[in-house]
């Protein structure tokens, strides 16, 4: 029974220490804030369900974000919607460091938006290696597919990115009289 009351404390742990990173992830992957909060409670749940089957080797921040993409596929399976969507949706305050600089923030939102806008796989793949710091390791055992994809799938996302971005930069040249 210590076994278990341990793992269950380390999971409640996890959850409290990973919680905005698994918001953020769920924002990722839904698009929507309060799909993203009701991610977060469902994963919690879920996590608190089977911590039996964490082991001492595993990195629990990985494991929650496993979860929480999980769930959210059955969500999908269970609306039976298999389609990307665009999405639109207005970056949320945690996602922009604060600061003084506000060109930055600006560029930051902007981004995010653009990065809002890739095809589920590759903006789950951002998030977690470049927003979520997650190795490509890591990244690939979270979403269960090989390592070179996690490497196209980057490699897809910010071709995309570099051309919306270089797009929107000459159309405001073009706006200003540049």
């Amino acid at each position: 029974m210590g076994v278990e009351m341990n793992t269950e404390q380390a999971v409640r742990g996890a959850i409290q220490a990973h919680s905005k990173r698994v918001w953020r992830f769920g924002l990722a992957l839904s698009g929507a804030s309060d799909v993203a909060d009701d991610l977060v409670q469902s994963t919690a749940l879920r996590a608190l369900e089977k911590h039996h089957q964490v082991t001492s080797n595993e990195r629990l921040d990985s494991w929650l974000m496993t979860i929480c993409r999980s769930i959210w596929l059955n969500e999908i399976r269970s609306r039976s919607v298999r389609k990307a969507q665009a999405l639109s949706v207005t970056p949320e305050v945690e996602l922009i460091a604060p600061g003084p600089d506000s060109e930055t923030n600006i560029f930051a939102t902007e981004v995010f938006t653009q990065v809002m806008q890739l095809p589920e796989a590759q903006r789950e793949t951002v998030m977690l290696v470049f927003v979520e710091g997650y190795s490509y390791r890591e990244a690939a055992a979270m979403l269960d597919v090989p390592i070179g994809t996690i490497m196209s799938r980057l490699s897809n996302a910010r071709q995309k990115l570099k051309t919306v971005m270089q797009h929107d930069a000459a159309d405001s040249a073009q706006r200003s009289g540049k």
